[in-house]
């Protein structure tokens, strides 16, 4: 049975389906030695040849694939993208290696944004979890500098003009701080591009500090260090699957419980080891000065 090649080849791991998407657009994805285009469709099978970039990339049916989630804590500094031409770092320098297959990020968080990023092996998953459609709910912290009044508040809740069109926060609520330096936990169901800081500058107040804190109903891991990950186990997984119209997955890639406990632990220490290790620029920020919740 024949399916859309971006789908393919984001079921295989290849990335989500609006980067593949853009992959074809800009002639980078080639079958059997010809450039592909937008609606093309294809049938898995051993013969054929997939190419991106030229290199002949593995294709696995559905049912051969394990779906599998990270939870990452970025660090500021990391960028969201696979390789940066300045060399700076990227939110996948520290993920773990794979075969066959490797890590699509669910959506982004820019350079001086830290906290919870999902990444999976399943792009049909990134893609349905990054669509407006599908309203995801994400929660941020968020230091403030300026004066915040009940109006200001009112105007977020209801609504503000962006260059790219209205939006607003869900959910405001303050949760403490001195004179004008305050936090609030924000909402909102959508992922655009500074939303969170241009909503707040549309108000004249400027955004000194943004942590995500939750995506969905997966709040960031206590006791994971900024620049760790861990990878969520089938029930956290089918969750997120199940919340966009996806079937649940039956395997986890997991080690057993007595060996995840040991894994778990030693991959926080190699994090820690590896993030302590960089130039202090780009470790800057401690996580205490995030308030309680």
């Amino acid at each position: 049975m024949s399916e859309k090649l971006q789908k393919v080849l984001a079921n295989s791991g290849h990335g989500s389906r609006r980067e593949i998407e853009a992959m074809i657009q800009a002639g980078r994805i080639s079958v059997d030695g010809k450039i592909a285009t937008l609606g093309d469709r294809i049938e898995v099978n051993a013969s054929i040849r997939v190419r991106i970039d030229g290199h002949v990339v593995a294709l696995r049916e559905p049912e051969e694939t394990v779906c599998r989630v990270l939870a990452y804590y970025k660090p500021e500094g990391e960028l969201c993208t696979r390789k940066d031409p300045e060399g700076r770092p990227t939110v996948f320098d520290r993920l773990p290696k794979m075969r066959g297959s490797r890590w699509v990020a669910v959506g982004r968080l820019d350079v001086n944004t830290s906290g919870l990023l999902l990444f999976t092996t399943d792009g049909e998953l990134a893609n349905r979890l990054m669509h407006p459609s599908r309203e995801v709910e994400r929660e941020y912290a968020v230091r403030v500098f300026g004066q915040v009044d009940e109006e200001k508040i009112k105007q977020l809740r209801k609504g503000v003009q962006l260059e790219d069109g209205m939006a607003a926060f869900r959910t405001i609520s303050f949760q403490g701080g001195e004179g004008m330096n305050q936090w609030y936990n924000v909402t909102l169901t959508e992922g655009r591009n500074r939303e969170v800081r241009r909503l707040w500058e549309a108000v004249d107040v400027q955004v000194s500090r943004l942590i995500r804190i939750r995506y969905g109903a997966l709040g960031l891991p206590k006791g994971l260090p900024r620049g760790g990950w861990t990878e969520l186990d089938l029930n956290a997984t089918n969750y997120l699957r199940e919340m966009v119209g996806l079937p649940p997955e039956t395997q986890s890639k997991l080690p057993v419980e007595r060996d995840r406990r040991r894994t778990k632990a030693n991959q926080i220490r190699r994090a820690v080891k590896k993030h302590s290790q960089r130039p202090a620029s780009r470790n800057s920020g401690r996580r205490s000065a995030q308030p309680k919740r």
